[in-house]
């Protein structure tokens, strides 16, 4: 493994739970396709919403491999040479597979980004709920990077 990488879960949880956006990298019969989602981490898995048609939720669907990336502390670093420039930062990589929640984990997925964006619950609107769906990423496998 490279010296700036590393399986720590409490690394990996503090940049996740930091974190403000998710990049989920899927293949679709269209190819390949990257799209920030909003997320939450709750006991090793993580948990995204979408609506329940278009291409997102199509992939999703299927249940394929799919692979997500986030990064937070993200600082410019600059110099005298062009080999110089580039970003400090804390990222995290990993791949898993998506399946579609049911039961209690729907409400369980949906309170964990609620409270990671909004801070405390708040009510759902149940015309919005009937076209959403909630999805649970069961991790495969996951890194933390630290670029200083």
């Amino acid at each position: 493994m490279k010296k700036d990488l590393t399986k720590d879960p409490d690394v990996i949880q503090d940049i996740l739970g930091r974190a403000d956006v998710l990049w989920l990298a899927i293949v679709d019969s269209q190819g390949p396709y990257s799209v920030p989602v909003s997320f939450a981490e709750k006991d090793g898995v993580i948990f995204i919403h979408s609506g329940k048609t278009g291409r997102k939720a199509n992939a999703l669907e299927k249940g394929s491999a799919l692979a997500f990336s986030t990064a937070v502390d993200i600082v410019p670093k600059t110099g005298d040479m062009a080999c110089k420039y580039g970003f400090k930062f804390r990222s995290v990589m990993g791949r898993g597979k998506p399946r579609r929640a049911r039961g209690d984990e729907i409400r369980t997925g949906l309170d964990a980004i609620t409270l990671k964006y909004a801070g405390k619950l708040l009510p759902y609107n149940e015309k919005t709920m009937e076209v959403t769906a909630t999805y649970i990423i069961d991790i495969e496998t996951v890194c933390a990077r630290i670029k200083e």
